[in-house]
């Protein structure tokens, strides 16, 4: 059993994917060619934002939105401390503060409250509160209703860090539309992913989108040669753009086919087990479907039957940011991190794809009912 089965969804398209490479090679034009156009077109009409800049992978498209807004010393900027290092690891890159915030202990998302708390303590700390980067993790949007508003009272720029929840909603609106800029990764193992690195940021904000455009191509003005700004070597290639066309066209029936997963996983699982909680008018895309056992004993034992039994699990993060070694000395919570640190000791995620059988399905379930 696959943990991810990118080889079902290759099978699939794999006619399609073929002859979109065939005329990326026939055209010859691999940076920027038209399919990167393309793609930029399509995202946005998937997700309704009004620019999509497509760049080299999902930790470039976070710095090229703290370029894009000016993020620069004495800043402060509001991240998880559960998630991955990708959304922390680009502040001090601008050298501004990363603040770790702590997560809701059944969404594992941004925690509001938390937020606020962190806000008060940076500017206590002389520091300026600039940006908020809340991160959809294991692809359900986080709490934007609670955050946006805060953000707007504090003065605070909102970057949705969608690398894992591309596609998600909250009610009609579709992540990709969340803040003032998102973005989001094409990391294979995404929703939505090419064969390579890749990623992508979405505005409505024609200043930053003009930008972050110029930004991940070497700070070029209208004039190749004429470099009007700083700027980095962030191109998605057209290759990886003609293989996301094809998976985008299908990536509305894989989001149907993921919540049929993630219903039946919770609806056998939920007597037994804390199953995900996804809040109202919200939907994920389940880029991980993950369980809270009761400790890390408990964690480390169903792990190890469902190994003997041949099903796959991972924990994602075993660790938060503040007890890595490159983000200790950085500020937290005033409160502490307790539910970052207690989440990371209990979540394990289940095999979960478009294409997972209802038998494997099953066999999972019952070796996750079975003593």
């Amino acid at each position: 059993m696959q943990f991810i089965d990118l080889a079902a969804q290759q099978a699939r398209l794999k006619d399609k994917i073929d002859a979109r490479i065939q005329a990326v090679l026939a055209h010859g034009k691999y940076i920027l060619g038209p399919e990167v156009a393309e793609l930029e077109e399509r995202l946005s009409a998937f997700c309704g934002a009004r620019h999509t800049i497509t760049c080299a992978n999902g930790t470039d498209a976070l710095l090229l939105a703290l370029m894009a807004l000016d993020i620069r010393g004495g800043d402060a900027v509001f991240v998880p401390a559960f998630t991955f290092a990708a959304t922390a690891e680009v502040v001090p890159c601008m050298g501004a503060v990363p603040i770790m915030v702590d997560c809701d202990p059944d969404t594992f998302n941004m925690d509001p409250e938390s937020l606020k708390r962190c806000i008060v303590m940076a500017r206590e700390m002389g520091l300026t509160p600039k940006v908020v980067i809340p991160v959809d993790l294991f692809g359900l949007p986080a709490d934007y209703t609670a955050i946006e508003p805060i953000a707007r009272d504090e003065g605070l720029t909102v970057i949705a860090d969608s690398a894992q929840g591309f596609g998600g909603r909250i009610g009609n609106k579709v992540t990709g539309t969340f803040g003032q800029i998102t973005t989001t990764s094409f990391f294979p193992a995404k929703p939505l992913g090419c064969y390579g690195d890749g990623g992508a940021i979405f505005t409505d904000d024609d200043n930053l989108a003009e930008l972050m455009t110029s930004y991940r191509f070497h700070g070029k003005g209208d004039y190749k040669y004429d470099n009007v700004r700083i700027g980095m070597n962030s191109r998605l290639d057209t290759l990886q753009a003609a293989i996301l066309l094809e998976k985008l066209a299908v990536y509305e029936e894989e989001i149907e086919a993921r919540q049929r997963v993630a219903e039946r996983y919770s609806s056998a699982l939920a007597p037994r087990w804390s199953v995900p909680t996804v809040p109202g008018r919200m939907l994920s895309v389940w880029a991980q479907y993950t369980l809270k056992a009761e400790d890390r004993a408990a964690r480390d034992a169903v792990m190890a039957r469902l190994k003997e039994a041949g099903i796959p699990s991972v924990v994602y993060y075993p660790m938060p940011l503040h007890q890595q070694t490159a983000y200790k000395a950085f500020p937290v919570d005033p409160d502490g991190l307790p539910v970052s640190e207690e989440v990371a000791g209990q979540v394990f995620s289940l095999p979960m794809h478009p294409y997972l059988s209802e038998a494997d399905q099953d066999r999972v379930i019952e070796a996750l009912l079975t003593d």
